[in-house]
């Protein structure tokens, strides 16, 4: 049985999760109102994965006994000056994302809960990753510049996430 605290914390971060997908989509939209299909695509398949991020903890918690409470997703921005500027909001979320996971963490191990902390090592795992994206792709936009071609190039690059 999960604690009440731990179910608590766990359903907080359901909506953290489907506000990651709900600002997702809000970035896909504006990417894609800019002609930039290539990052809209890459934010739309994040939307997705973001959303199966709050479907395991969801799963965790049923799977534990424990009662999944869901409340309202906040409203996500819906416009950026630039794609450099989109992106450099990807990596501050990201960085935000970890910090709640790391403190998730941290209350499974105060509480003894092991199944919890095996649990959220794949979400640890997974931070790397997304920070890493993001850092990288801010570099790449950072090196592009002002460049409208680059940013063609780089939108067309970034598009091809998800295929073989």
């Amino acid at each position: 049985m999960i604690s009440k605290k731990m179910q608590a914390a766990l359903n907080k971060q359901i909506n953290a999760e489907l506000y990651s997908s709900y600002l997702y989509l809000s970035m896909a939209a504006w990417a894609q109102g800019k002609n930039l299909a290539g990052i809209a695509s890459w934010m739309e398949i994040q939307a997705k994965e973001e959303y199966g991020h709050g479907m395991k903890f969801y799963g965790h918690i049923q799977e534990r006994g424990g009662a999944v409470t869901l409340e309202a997703i906040a409203k996500p921005t819906a416009s950026w000056k630039s794609a450099l500027e989109l992106f450099k909001a990807v990596a501050v979320h990201e960085a935000h994302v970890t910090s709640l996971i790391h403190g998730l963490m941290d209350l499974a191990v105060a509480e003894k809960d092991y199944a919890s902390a095996e649990f959220l090592n794949w979400f640890v795992k997974e931070q790397v990753e997304e920070e890493a994206n993001a850092a990288l792709i801010v570099a790449k936009l950072e090196m592009v510049g002002d460049s409208k071609s680059g940013l063609l190039m780089l939108d067309g690059k970034i598009g091809k996430r998800g295929q073989s």
